[in-house]
């Protein structure tokens, strides 16, 4: 019975969440040779929205803003998603923690 409360449960939240993630606007970064490309990469103000990060190298890395008060590691030839927003306008730089003197970039919202 428990079981059965559990999916129901999980099931319900599914359906009032999914739909709230379904229309956010995307937003992708790659990592290439322990760099973000684009280094900077423009969002709309005020509106939530989903950045895709994808490392195409070797080794890990953390995306990493203070400003956004986000960390996150993004596995060697994986990806990670990541939600932001709504923000207001501005410009929040970002590190990529595991190599920072090559690895920078900036959201710029506007």
């Amino acid at each position: 019975m428990r079981t059965a409360s559990l999916a129901l449960s999980a099931a319900l939240f599914l359906a009032l969440v999914a739909p709230a993630y379904a229309d956010l606007a995307e937003f992708r970064l790659v990592i290439k040779n322990h760099q973000f490309e684009p280094a900077s990469l423009v969002i709309p103000a005020g509106q939530k929205i989903k950045l895709v990060i994808e490392n195409q190298d070797p080794t890990p890395e953390e995306f990493e803003s203070h400003l956004l008060n986000r960390e996150k590691i993004v596995p060697a030839n994986g990806k990670t998603a990541i939600f932001l927003g709504p923000l207001d306008p501005g410009t929040y730089p970002f590190i990529g923690e595991f190599n920072p003197k090559t690895a920078t970039g900036n959201i710029i919202v506007k």
